[in-house]
């Protein structure tokens, strides 16, 4: 049984309503083993994955957690597919609406699964676009809450403004957490991404505030997140690397964080260039961790849009 309307999730405040609770269940879940092999919320129904971009831990993750739910997992590359070349987004949608009761989505434009969620009549999860990253984020706190409360230092960002900066600032504005972000000189998070963000904060009582100091980010950190300094698609762009000088988080800056803060990473790392292995293999580093709460976050978020009646009846017994 789905929830009444259907509901997407395009970026993490589509969640806003229900996302402290998404994350509860999926931490209390990912503890509770007995319930593992019984609880089958997804099943009889199967859940297709479209990629654009190649990926390891959105797929597996996806993919196995689907089985975990006893769903069916069906991944499309996008040469399997004619989205968006000989077959309009729009009438893809209405086609796989007819055989699926979800989509993920892992694309380039966020016009595009903005598109694909408009025409279908089944939830539709965003798995990655230009714009935003909706189940890192969600992963991202479900580590964060797991390890460290909103007083125990804020979270630091150093990198680039992207999509999982995005998303990471409008979930911390929904939990209460502070973010101080340090990105290059134009290089910050989209406005209109960054206006939302700070609406959230101030309704949560919590605070962004950018810089383009790593140094001034990192000071009394509790949590420190990196990302690689050129996304998947932008390796076209001359001297862009350039513009992150500074920017690598090495024993150094990390210094300046509290002495137990954790380092974060959205992985893949390009070792040697945003983080050192010094950093990224310490013993403050939970970066395996976040990827494997990938698989966690979703499942609860999965169980939440195709199965709300299941994730309710799960939640009353935490």
């Amino acid at each position: 049984m789905r929830l009444d309307e259907k509901r997407d999730l395009l970026s993490i405040d589509d969640l806003e309503d229900s996302f402290s609770d998404i994350m509860e269940w999926a931490l209390t879940f990912k503890s509770d083993t007995n319930s593992h092999l019984d609880f089958q919320p997804l099943a009889g129904m199967a859940i297709g994955s479209i990629y654009e971009k190649p990926s390891t831990r959105t797929r597996v993750s996806f993919e196995v957690g689907i089985s975990k739910l006893g769903g069916q997992p069906l991944t499309l590359s996008k040469n399997d597919i004619q989205l968006g070349s000989s077959e309009s987004v729009s009438d893809t949608a209405a086609v796989l609406s007819r055989y699926l009761d979800c989509i993920t989505y892992r694309c380039f434009g966020h016009d595009t699964v903005m598109e694909l969620a408009e025409h279908a009549t089944v939830p539709v999860i965003n798995a990655l676009s230009d714009l935003h990253h909706p189940c890192q984020a969600a992963a991202d706190l479900m580590t964060i809450i797991s390890r460290r409360k909103p007083s125990q230092g804020h979270i630091a960002w150093v990198g680039d403004g992207n999509n999982v900066l995005h998303d990471l600032m409008l979930a911390a504005a929904m939990t209460g957490y502070d973010l101080v972000y340090a990105t290059p000189d134009g290089m910050g998070p989209d406005s209109l991404v960054l206006e939302r963000a700070l609406s959230l904060s101030k309704k949560n009582g919590s605070s962004i505030t950018g810089t383009s100091d790593p140094k001034i980010a990192v000071k009394d950190a509790g949590v420190i997140y990196t990302d690689v300094f050129i996304s998947m698609g932008e390796e076209h762009i001359e001297g862009k690397s350039k513009l992150f000088d500074g920017f690598q988080v090495n024993d150094e800056l990390a210094a300046l964080a509290r002495p137990d803060y954790i380092f974060m990473h959205c992985l893949p790392a390009h070792r040697g260039d945003e983080v050192t292995d010094s950093v990224i293999d310490s013993e403050n580093s939970v970066v395996f961790d976040q990827a494997e709460n990938r698989m966690w976050a979703q499942i609860s978020i999965l169980t939440f849009l195709c199965n709300h009646q299941a994730w309710q009846t799960y939640r009353d017994l935490i």
